[in-house]
């Protein structure tokens, strides 16, 4: 399967759960809470579930770490290739309400993510990209070519999480730059506005896990934006107990137009 080919199955998997995912959101569904008190519901088993058969299926030489798999138990250990799945990314923006949720699937080789797509449920957006090759956005039946933006002369657009946004660490961070604006959203959303060029940074200093990043990362970086460490080495995949470090997203600098 070539990586063009495995894009397309991750679209039409993301676009799948994010079917199922809005039915259940319509119906009704109850909230519970895993044993680290995060939350999780009907739609975030029900959308891995899909996700993770037609991956196994279409790619039985891959193995997926999924989200709800990790919670339950189940056994997995990095190879040089492997999915990453978060069915549900946002739940607790998805329980609330809010429209900030998507759904993630990435893939990764010795370390690094290669292609993914995220798949935001309530708008209808689908974004997804191959590292090298480039990024798009469809909608509406419409595929557009996206890329970030140089940092416009006003300043850097900042993007937050919803709660996991404001703090001391960001504030230090920012001290010293021109910042034209700080907007919050949730889940992976904040990559993928990156990658469209409609903000410039995002400083993530919150817990997150590999399965949250994956996807975003490999579109954002499709797009022509980076994913580092604070010591500025790329995010890398792998990592015992699948935590990232914090981490600095970027769009183009200001010279690369």
């Amino acid at each position: 399967m070539t990586d063009t080919e495995a894009l397309e199955l991750a679209a039409d998997l993301a676009l799948r759960a994010a079917a199922v995912i809005l039915a259940i959101r319509t119906r009704g569904f109850a909230v519970e809470r895993k044993e680290d008190r995060s939350v999780v519901t009907e739609a975030d088993r029900a959308a891995e579930a899909l996700i993770v058969s037609g991956l196994r299926e279409s790619c039985p030489d891959i193995p997926v770490i999924a989200e709800e798999e990790v919670a339950g138990g189940r056994p997995t250990a990095a190879s040089r290739a492997f999915w990453l799945v978060d069915p549900l990314d946002g739940t607790r923006e998805f329980t609330s309400g809010s429209d900030d949720f998507a759904v993630n699937i990435g893939l990764v080789r010795d370390g690094r993510v290669v292609l993914g797509v995220v798949a935001v449920p309530a708008t209808g957006e689908l974004f997804g990209g191959i590292v090298g090759q480039g990024a798009w956005k469809r909608m509406g039946g419409v595929q557009t070519a996206i890329r970030t933006r140089a940092v416009p002369a006003e300043g850097v657009t900042v993007v937050a999480s919803r709660h996991h946004g404001a703090g001391p660490e960001l504030d230090a961070f920012l001290a010293g730059r021109t910042v034209a604006a700080i907007r919050n959203y949730g889940s992976s959303l904040k990559f993928c506005r990156l990658a469209e060029g409609i903000a410039d940074l995002y400083p993530r200093f919150g817990r997150t896990m590999e399965w949250d990043t994956g996807a975003p990362q490999a579109v954002l970086e499709a797009a022509g934006g980076s994913v580092c460490n604070l010591d500025g080495t790329p995010l890398h995949y792998g990592k015992p107990g699948w935590e990232n470090p914090h981490f600095v997203c970027s769009g183009r600098p200001a010279a690369a137009g």
